[in-house]
C-alpha cells in the first residue's frame, strides 16, 4: 500500500510516500512538518528511505527520520551528503512488497530518480511529470529541458498500458489511465 502522508500539510513540501509491506519504506520525507510521528502512527517504523532527487522540498526532513528511526537513505548520488547508499539507473528497489526497477530520469535536476513496479502497475516518478501532463521545472538549478524531455521518453518507453497508477512528487496521483498522462506530459515538455 501507499500512503501520502503529506496529502493535508500546506507547508512547502513535496508528497511523502510511505510504501508498507515486508520492507517499509518512506520516498521524499518532504519538508516543514512532522513526518516522524505520521510514520509511527502509520506503521511505527521503518526499513529505509528513499530519494527520487535532493530538492529541499524532498529532502528537508531526511535528518529527523533517519535520527527517529536508525535508517539509511538511498539515492542516486552518493557523494550527497545526504545519501547513504546509491541507487543507479536499472538497479532494483524494493518498496514494500515489490520490487520497483529505479529508472536515472534527469532534467528536474541531475540526480533524480523515477522507481516502476517489476509487474508495471504502478510508477513513483518523483518531479519529472505529474497527473494531467505536467512536468518537472527546468527554470533550477541543473534544470535541462531537452534532458528532461528525453527522460519522460525513457519513462513512457519503460512503461505500458498496465500502469495503473501514477505518484508524483506533487499534487494528486493518478488512479487510472497512469500512461496517458506520461503522454500528455511528454507532449507538452516538447512543445513548450
Amino acid at each position: 500500500m501507499i500512503r501520502n502522508l503529506a496529502a493535508d500539510v500546506r507547508a512547502f513540501t513535496s508528497n511523502a510516500f510511505l510504501v508498507a509491506g515486508e520492507r517499509t519504506v518512506l520516498v521524499d520525507p518532504g519538508n516543514e512538518f512532522d513526518v516522524v510521528s505520521r510514520v509511527r502512527d502509520a506503521t511505527g517504523g521503518l526499513d529505509a528511505v528513499v530519494l527520487t532527487h535532493t530538492h529541499s522540498d524532498h529532502v528537508g526532513n531526511v535528518d529527523a527520520v533517519t535520527e527517529a528511526f536508525d535508517v539509511e537513505v538511498r539515492g542516486f548520488d552518493p557523494d550527497n551528503d545526504l545519501v547513504d547508499h546509491a541507487i543507479a539507473d536499472g538497479d532494483t528497489v524494493v518498496l514494500g512488497d515489490h520490487d520497483y526497477t529505479a529508472l536515472h530520469t534527469p532534467g528536474h535536476k541531475d540526480d533524480h530518480l523515477c522507481f516502476v513496479r517489476a509487474d508495471g502497475e504502478v510508477a513513483v516518478v518523483g518531479d519529472l511529470v505529474f497527473s494531467g501532463g505536467g512536468f518537472g521545472r527546468t527554470d533550477l538549478e541543473e534544470g535541462d529541458r531537452p534532458r528532461l524531455v528525453e527522460s519522460i521518453e525513457y519513462l513512457l518507453a519503460e512503461t505500458d498500458d498496465s500502469l495503473a497508477a501514477m505518484h508524483a512528487g506533487h499534487g494528486p496521483s493518478v488512479e487510472a489511465n497512469a500512461r496517458q498522462h506520461i503522454e500528455y506530459a511528454l507532449r507538452a515538455a516538447r512543445s513548450r
